[in-house]
């Protein structure tokens, strides 16, 4: 597009912005709250940190805290010692905490003894800056041994139980056993819930609720027809098991529970390698959703699948794949030592998994014990020895930016495998296994000539520092490849995951840290929450099997609540418990608690389907609801905690841009080749792939669905950084919502943007010369609708202005209307085209 046009398109789009003032309507806003993801960031970097290097000076638990300052609460670290306020939310110079772990005042340095590495100094920092979000109370602190034992007595921590449904005044309002207990609530409150949503916008919201793309026109048109003929019910049902039933299911619900499996394709940190064979996780996922695998299978195969029986390669492979879940997690690859990484590794193993299926933060007892929930250091190490007899198969090798390597993990060979690394020709294999040879040879000198020197012998041989580190970066690469590769020289098919180890107890860390052993801790599972008929742990196998039986027993009281909290929060905008991600104390109460609990039992009772679950939700009259703001009613639920309405959802990234590339025609639904990484970036460190001239600079380029982009932490394609994606290094079950002006600026001036707007243009001029007939096209691609008398006069005039312009980005294409082309950016671009009503 040349610069004159780009202007063009630019002053029309701004000029455009108010073409449809009464369907343009704000996102509902969440409570003013610190958000899961900067509570996560929190648990996981800082509160670790003070512990470990900080606390034993300036805790309650010491007898005198040095300089007056306490760091162990929320308000004792914002009131500070001697000198102020230790941090300043949102105010990084202001927090003189900053100065003093940098030790840049020879006056000032905490601690004292040795400075903290530059990683820890930066997320202290963004911490700073991003709010200083805390959950921790002074009063909690204070008395967190007694908050602990009666955490044990919260509701989270009891068995869901049946209720008889509740008596209502509207009886003939109820579609769903659910919609009687949102009913009965806003009646004893005084309240009424909204008319049902107009069937246009319910059809909308059913597809991009389902599979995450809008309803094509000739959907709009069975669906009406279908309400003619029959009713608004036998409608919204045919749809609903269409939807269920596509391909395109998968790829939407699978995204939500890779949010929740933190899955990424690098390891993340200062080295980020990427992880080549990652994309076979995410299928599986997909395809796991797709079938519809009960969830308590669903999760006994991430946890344990290669202990699960099988019945062929194809099987054993999918199992062996399951296993991902453990193995995609962050790493940071450049720990120089090797027990460390290991123990960082089952940590994040533990903090993943307890987050994601228990919604609880068990490894925040890894340094101490838990402070607000009735996890123990020893209940951590029991669960620290389950992973730690677990081998983790995460395929990176040594290179000049990382010193920890993984081994890929070899899946059975079957035909027609989608394999990306080559294989090598007989002369080639030869030439690189005598290569190896050679540079293990010299590796073994190195070490030999090490030992002498350490013990005070001459060497043998002595090598310059030059010619050992050429050695290790030399050797890496050789051997990371000769593992993608069998004894024949041809590719294995690899993929990420997990298989038992040598099984081991652990020693019990003094303060988490390696070198601080304490007494050995069986391996078993926490204690505070009982489950009845719990399998024991058998001594030959690591217990992750007996792990995965334990969470998904019907006796476990969390397993089934949190999942199904999840799976309301995506259809409702907001969780019954509105902190999806925390259901311990210091999580919010369910706003709905006996209905909550019926639906965890009725799931648990149904088979664990995911599909059944989501369809007794659409199919609620507490899901038809209109979104119609209602003044009386908001001054006695401002949150809508009642679900008196139908809450605005801004779509997701994915969604926004698929929706993009459907209204454009242009959208691909197959199913692509493995990944990007895979493809094109391969097994290397992500601060190189710049030097790829032919990957695209978006990291996008392509017109598949979103879910198969390329998600390398710390290097997002640019639509999913700017929409809210959910940080792929974390467990996250409620994205963030932002409204910045770099959104707006992406919509009117990305590449692919302009580019789904030219396609768009083409597809309308070439369906239909008639502007009037033009614009009601354009309207039911974007916003399945037909505009409204208003608008179609808007449009119009805006399109007679017949400015006509060369296309200068097709070259060899006849002119086209400019004003047309516009008008298409802008109907990209306005608010209805992103918010779900």
């Amino acid at each position: 597009m040349s610069s004159q046009v780009r202007l063009l398109c630019l002053a029309t789009v701004l000029s455009l912005a108010a073409l449809f003032p009464v369907r343009v309507t704000a996102v509902d806003e969440k409570p003013a709250t610190d958000s899961d993801a900067k509570i996560a960031f929190f648990e996981t970097k800082i509160r670790p940190l003070l512990v470990k290097r900080c606390y034993e000076c300036h805790s309650d638990n010491t007898e005198t805290e040095e300089g007056g300052l306490r760091l162990d609460s929320r308000q004792a670290i914002r009131k500070g010692g001697g000198r102020g306020p230790a941090v300043v939310p949102g105010d990084a110079k202001a927090s003189w905490i900053l100065k003093a772990v940098s030790h840049t005042d020879p006056d000032l340095k905490m601690p004292p003894k040795s400075r903290l590495p530059d990683a820890a100094i930066a997320d202290l920092r963004m911490w700073i800056e991003q709010g200083a979000a805390d959950p921790r109370d002074e009063r909690a602190v204070a008395t967190a041994a007694n908050n602990a034992r009666a955490s044990r007595d919260h509701w989270a921590y009891q068995l869901p139980e049946l209720v008889e449904q509740p008596v209502v005044k509207q009886e003939s309002w109820s579609k769903q056993e659910l919609d009687y207990f949102i009913l009965a609530e806003l009646e004893e409150s005084g309240l009424s819930p909204s008319v049902d949503a107009e069937p246009e916008i319910l059809l909308r919201r059913l597809y991009f609720d389902l599979i995450g793309l809008p309803p094509s026109p000739p959907d709009v048109t069975r669906f009406f027809k279908r309400i003619r003929t029959d009713s608004l019910d036998a409608a919204m049902e045919a749809e609903a098991d269409s939807l269920l039933e596509s391909k395109h299911f998968g790829e939407r619900w699978g995204r939500h529970w890779l949010d929740v499996a933190r899955y990424g394709e690098s390891s993340g940190g200062e080295s980020n390698i990427s992880f080549p064979y990652a994309w076979r996780y995410r299928d599986y996922v997909i395809d796991a959703v797709n079938a519809d695998i009960p969830y308590d299978r669903f999760l006994t195969e991430q946890i344990a699948g290669d202990l699960l029986p099988w019945d062929d390669k194809a099987e054993r492979a999918r199992l062996l794949t399951a296993t991902g879940f453990l193995a995609i997690g962050t790493k940071n690859l450049g720990e120089g030592n090797e027990k460390k990484f290991k123990a960082d590794m089952v940590d994040e193993q533990i903090d993943s998994l307890s987050r994601a299926i228990l919604a609880s933060s068990v490894a925040c007892a890894r340094c101490h014990h838990h402070k607000f929930d009735p996890f123990t250091m020893e209940d951590y190490y029991g669960l620290a020895g389950v992973f730690a007899s677990t081998k983790t198969y995460f395929g990176t090798y040594t290179s000049p930016a990382n010193i920890q390597s993984g081994d890929p993990l070899v899946l059975p060979r079957m035909e027609n495998q989608k394999i990306f690394h080559k294989s090598l020709s007989p002369k080639k294999f030869d030439e690189l296994k005598a290569k190896f040879a050679h540079l293990d040879t010299v590796r073994k000198e190195i070490n030999e000539s090490q030992r002498a020197l350490l013990t005070g012998k001459t060497p043998k041989k002595t090598f310059t520092l030059q010619e050992v580190l050429a050695n290790i970066w030399g050797l890496g690469p050789v051997e990371g490849k000769l593992e993608t590769l069998d004894d024949e020289g041809k590719a294995l098919p690899l993929a990420m995951g997990v298989l038992d180890a040598d099984v081991i107890d652990v020693p019990l860390l003094a303060r988490g840290e390696i070198g601080r052993e304490g007494a050995i801790v069986p391996r078993a599972f926490p204690q505070a929450i009982h489950v009845e008929g719990a399998a024991a742990i058998p001594a030959e196998q690591s217990g992750r099997l007996e792990l995965a039986l334990w969470l998904t027993s019907k006796q476990h009281p969390l397993t089934s609540r949190v999942f199904v909290n999840r799976i309301w929060k995506h259809l409702f905008g907001r969780g019954l418990v509105v902190t999806v991600d925390n259901f311990g104390t210091t999580g919010a109460e369910p706003s709905h608690p006996e209905l909550l609990d019926t639906l965890a039992v009725g799931f648990t009772k149904n088979g664990w389907s995911l599909k059944r679950l989501v369809r007794t939700i659409v199919l609620s009259r507490s899901y038809r609801q209109a979104s119609t703001f209602n003044a009386e009613t908001f001054q006695n639920d401002p949150e809508n905690r009642l679900l008196w309405r139908m809450p605005k959802r801004r779509l997701e990234a994915e969604a926004i841009r698929d929706a993009m590339l459907f209204a454009a025609g242009s959208l691909d639904h197959t199913r692509p080749g493995g990944s990007l990484v895979a493809t094109m970036i391969g097994d290397r460190p992500i601060s190189l792939i710049g030097l790829n001239k032919k990957l695209p600079q978006d990291l996008d380029g392509s017109t598949y669905r979103s879910v198969y982009l390329p998600v390398i932490r710390d290097r997002l394609p640019d639509v999913l950084e700017l929409f809210d994606f959910a940080e792929p290094g974390l467990v996250i079950g409620d994205r963030e919502i932002t409204n910045v002006p770099v959104q707006a600026l992406y919509l009117m001036n990305s590449e692919f943007v302009q580019n789904r707007a030219h396609e768009l243009a083409a597809r309308l001029q070439r369906e239909t010369k008639h502007e009037k007939k033009m614009v009601e096209r354009a309207f039911e691609l974007c916003f399945g609708r037909r505009p409204d008398d208003h608008e179609m006069a808007r449009s119009l005039k805006f399109l007679q202005q017949k400015e006509i312009a060369t296309n200068t980005k097709d070259a060899g294409e006849p002119k086209r209307d400019i004003t047309v082309l516009s008008f298409c950016q802008a109907m990209l671009s306005t608010a209805e085209f992103r918010i779900l009503d």
